[in-house]
Parts: C-alpha cells; structure tokens; sequence
C-alpha cells in the first residue's frame, strides 16, 4: 500500500477530488495547511503598512491507495492540480505497512 499526499493550490481541490473520483479513489483526507517553497510569500499592503506573508495557504490531500493504484492516482493528481505556474505544490509517495478500519477491525487492503 501506499501513501500519496498531495500539496496544491487551494481552487484546484475540486478538479483533483472530481479527477480521482472518476478512477474509482473515494476516500480521502483533506487538510488546510500553509506553506512555501520557491515561492517564498510575498508582500502586501494593509491600511498604508506593508507586510511580507510568508506563508501561503494551500491544501494537503492524503489517500491511501493499494501499490498498482499509486502511479496512476499521482498522474490524475498532476494534470488536475497543474497550472504551469510556480506554486503548483508537491506529491509525496511513501510505503505503508498497516491499515487498520477502527469499527470492523479489517485490515490492510480491506480496511481502505
């Protein structure tokens, strides 16, 4: 199994939920998060002040998916949440070695 969590902008999160609906991945976890990489912020003006917002805000999804599903599920994720300009956000794909349904006890593939 496999942990796909994904970085993007906030407005993209209804194409990427859309995207990966219609492969068949119905659960998932969305967190609002801030954050910046090359992006850096940048600076605003409120009532005469300027101010630098280092932090951007952005959306974090993470779905557990089987092992043959993760290559396809972090596609989808690229071409929905693309939008060629810098900001776009990151995927990360890491191994899980445990899943546990909490109200069935099923585990593993049966508890995703």
């Amino acid at each position: 199994m496999k942990k796909i969590e994904a970085v993007i902008k906030p407005f993209k999160l209804d194409d990427v939920r859309e995207a990966l609906s219609e492969i068949g991945i119905t659960g998932m976890t969305v967190t609002e998060v801030k954050g910046f990489g090359r992006q850096k912020g940048h600076t605003e003006l409120y009532r005469g002040a300027e101010y630098v917002v280092d932090f951007l805000p952005k959306v974090k999804i993470e779905i557990v998916v089987a092992a043959d599903q993760a290559e396809r599920c972090v596609d989808v994720i690229t071409q929905a949440a693309r939008t060629g300009k810098i900001g776009d956000g990151k995927i990360f794909v890491t191994s899980v070695e445990r899943v546990v349904r909490i109200r069935t006890g099923e585990e593993n593939l049966d508890a995703i």
